[in-house]
C-alpha cells in the first residue's frame, strides 16, 4: 500500500498543487478513503502471494513432505488455509458492501473536485424516465446552480399521452424542496377531453431531485450492497442505458469471498511441492499467476462495461479459470 500511496501521489502532485491542497487535507478527505479501498480491492491478490509465501518456505524446509509422510492428506493439510481464507473472505465481503463505499463517498468527490476537474457539469438532452409510465426531458441542465432549461415531462398511460406539463426553465428551491417553473404549460387529458393550464410560474414536487442529474463518476463505489441494489432497480424501472458497470460492480463484491478462497487454494497446492530451485522461483511463479489474475479481472470488467460481456459472466470469469487452473495443478502435486 505505501507503494502503491506513493506512485498515486506521483500522478496527482500536479492537482494537489494547482489547488493548494495541504498535505494534512489531501491524507484525511483522500487517503484516508484510498488506502482502505485499494487494500481490500487487492486482498485476494495480497493473501495469495502470502500464502504461496509461507507454504514455499515449509517446502522449502521439507516439513510438507514430514506431514504427508505421517499420513495427513493434503486435502486435511489445506483445511486450515480453507477455513482462515473463508474468514478473510467474509471480512472482505463485508468491508467492500458497506464501510468501503461510505469513505469512497469523499474521496471521489474529491477526486471529481480536485482531480477530475468536473464536480459540476451540464449536462444536454437529458433523458429520464422517472416512473414506469413518467418520461422527463430536459435540453441542458447546469448542477452547479440546479437550474434546467426547456424542461417536459409527460405521463404516459397504455401508449396514451394522459399530461404533459412543459416549462422554459426549471430551478430547484432547496429551501421547500421542491421545483420552481417558469413559463408553463400544462395539457391534461381526462375522460377524452383536454384541459389546458398555463401562468408565469409555480412551485411544484416531482419525482426527479438534483442529484438524479449530479455528476455520476465512479458513483457505483460510494454505494452500499443494499443502496446499489436500490440503484439498479431505479436505473432498471427508469429503463436507463449502461447499468452494466453498477451490476458488474454488484457480482464482483459477491465474487471477491470466493476469489480470496480460490487463490489462497492454489498458492497452497502450487507451493506444496519442494523444488531444488528453493522457495524463490515458486513466490515467482506466484507473482505470476497474481498478475493473469489481475488481467483477467481488469478485461472481463471492460468487456463487461462496454457490453460485450453479460455482467454475471464477467464477474466470475477469473474465479473459473483459475478454479480450472487449481484443478490441473491439484492433480500433479505429490498428495
Amino acid at each position: 500500500m505505501l507503494v502503491i500511496s506513493v506512485i498515486d501521489v506521483t500522478e496527482k502532485l500536479d492537482d494537489f498543487i494547482k489547488h493548494k491542497l495541504s498535505v494534512w487535507f489531501v491524507i484525511k478527505e483522500y487517503y484516508f478513503a484510498f488506502i482502505p479501498y485499494m487494500a481490500n480491492l487487492l486482498s485476494p491478490i495480497t493473501i495469495f502471494i502470502a500464502t504461496i509465501f509461507v507454504t514455499a518456505n515449509l517446502a522449502a524446509r521439507t516439513e510438507i513432505i514430514a506431514i504427508l509422510s505421517s499420513g495427513i492428506s493434503l486435502i486435511r493439510f489445506m483445511f486450515p488455509y480453507l477455513m482462515g481464507s473463508a474468514l478473510i473472505g467474509l471480512m472482505v465481503f463485508y468491508m467492500g458492501g458497506w464501510l468501503i463505499p461510505n469513505g469512497n463517498k469523499k474521496r471521489v468527490d474529491f477526486e471529481k473536485k480536485y482531480i477530475q476537474n468536473d464536480y459540476f457539469y451540464e449536462g444536454k438532452n437529458v433523458h429520464i424516465k422517472t416512473s414506469p409510465n413518467t418520461y422527463v426531458f430536459l435540453e441542458s441542465y447546469n448542477s452547479e446552480v440546479q437550474v434546467g432549461y426547456q424542461f417536459t415531462l409527460e405521463t404516459i398511460e397504455e401508449g396514451k399521452l394522459k399530461s404533459k406539463l412543459k416549462a422554459s426553465r426549471i430551478v430547484w428551491n432547496d429551501s421547500i424542496k421542491k421545483w420552481h417553473v417558469d413559463d408553463f404549460f400544462i395539457r391534461s387529458f381526462i375522460d377524452g377531453k383536454e384541459y389546458i393550464r398555463s401562468g408565469i410560474n409555480m412551485d411544484t414536487a416531482l419525482t426527479i431531485f438534483p442529484k438524479d442529474f449530479a455528476n455520476s463518476y465512479m458513483l457505483y463505489e460510494t454505494l452500499s450492497m443494499p443502496e446499489l441494489e436500490a440503484h439498479i432497480d431505479k436505473l432498471k424501472m427508469r429503463g436507463a442505458e449502461n447499468i452494466e458497470a453498477y451490476i458488474v460492480e454488484k457480482y464482483q463484491r459477491y465474487t471477491y469471498p470466493f476469489s480470496v478462497i480460490i487463490l489462497t487454494m492454489i498458492g497452497v497446492i502450487v507451493a506444496s511441492r519442494k523444488t531444488r530451485e528453493g522457495a524463490g522461483l515458486i513466490i515467482a511463479f506466484g507473482f505470476l499467476l497474481a498478475f493473469i489474475y489481475i488481467i483477467f479481472m481488469i478485461t472481463s470488467r471492460s468487456l463487461a462495461s462496454s457490453g460485450g460481456l453479460g455482467p454475471f459472466t464477467a464477474a466470475w470469469i477469473p474465479n473459473i479459470v483459475f478454479i480450472v487452473i487449481g484443478l490441473i495443478l491439484y492433480r500433479r502435486v505429490p498428495k
